[in-house]
Order: C-alpha cells, then sequence, then structure tokens
C-alpha cells in the first residue's frame, strides 16, 4: 500500500489531507488502491465518491467493472460504476 492510501484510510487525518492523498493516487494512476477506497464501508461517502471518479480519469474500466458488479459496495457506486466501464 502506499503512503497516500496509508493517509487516505487513517481515522485521525483531517478531510483536507484525506483528499489530498486521494487525488495524489488519482494522478499517479494507483487504480487498485483507488479501487479499495472505493470498496471501505468504514470511509465517508464523499471519498468513496471521489475515487470512483479517479477511477473514471485513469480510465480503469476493469476495476470499475469489478466495482459494478460488486454487491457489498453502496448501490449508488455500483450504479456509477457501472455507468463509467
Amino acid at each position: 500500500m502506499s503512503t497516500q492510501f496509508q493517509t487516505a484510510v487513517k481515522s485521525a487525518v483531517s478531510h483536507t489531507h484525506r483528499r489530498a492523498a486521494i487525488d495524489r493516487m488519482i494522478e499517479r494512476g494507483e487504480r487498485t488502491n483507488l479501487a479499495l477506497l472505493v470498496q471501505m464501508g468504514g470511509l465517508r461517502g464523499e471519498f468513496r465518491r471521489r475515487a470512483l471518479e479517479g477511477l473514471t480519469n485513469c480510465n480503469a474500466s476493469g476495476e470499475l467493472a469489478d466495482l459494478a458488479d460488486d454487491t457489498t459496495i453502496d448501490p449508488s457506486l455500483r450504479r456509477r460504476a457501472d455507468e463509467a466501464c
């Protein structure tokens, strides 16, 4: 796991730092880590949505297809993943 991923999932991280960490993962094309963020139930929805948007920006069609089929994540995230792939 990258340092940015670890920052994004730590509980004692500010909103600003968490968002910046996700943005850095998007810039670096960390598809697997972004997909994991989308799947994390303990992460606020806004961060999960940002990670999903990042996967779209990275043209991560494989990861988006997997998320669209993942019944353990929120239906709205699945729907967005399906629309994006």
